[in-house]
């Protein structure tokens, strides 16, 4: 795909085509990307402009980014948008949140296997009927991930909040 402005780079998030990996992992805050990348291999900031940071690293010899959303659903889809024009298709939101399941304890990892899509953003790329189910084979990577480090994960139908 190509991009959206002739001056080579992407309007918002500031990366061209090969600045960023296929998988992306999306914190809402840029000040969580630094650290989020410490744990790739020769963590690389390849741009900054508003709220979104992005970094670049590997895992297992596969490129993987980090790239900050902002707040809410209309700062993601400008992030996800312009990094599906680089070259990125498989994305995992990663934050904090509440919520009021009894089992689920703080520090817990909640892995979403679906989503309320009444957030207001997702509408415009879709009939809100049309459900927001996540990719099973991410769903079940990151659930053996969690039971081999041996954190304690739920999955779980969300509802869509982004921040």
């Amino acid at each position: 795909m190509s991009l959206v402005y002739s001056k080579g780079e992407e309007f918002h998030i500031h990366v061209k085509t090969g600045d960023v990996g296929k998988y992306v992992i999306l914190p809402g805050d840029p000040g969580r990307c630094k650290k989020i990348a410490a744990y790739l291999n020769n963590p690389v900031k390849v741009a900054e402009n508003r709220e979104y940071v992005t970094y670049t690293g590997e895992l297992e010899g596969v490129k993987v980014s980090v790239t900050s959303t902002g707040i809410g659903g209309p700062s993601a889809s400008i992030a996800m948008e312009e990094l599906v024009h680089c070259g990125a298709d498989t994305f995992i939101r990663v934050g904090t949140s509440g919520g009021m399941q009894p089992e689920v304890k703080g520090g817990d990892a909640v892995i979403a296997t679906g989503a309320v899509r009444f957030e207001g953003t997702t509408k415009e790329y879709a009939p809100i009927e049309y459900p927001a189910v996540a990719s099973f084979e991410v769903v079940e990577a990151l659930h053996k991930a969690a039971d081999e480090l041996k954190v304690t994960s739920h999955l779980k139908q969300c509802l869509f909040l982004m921040s």
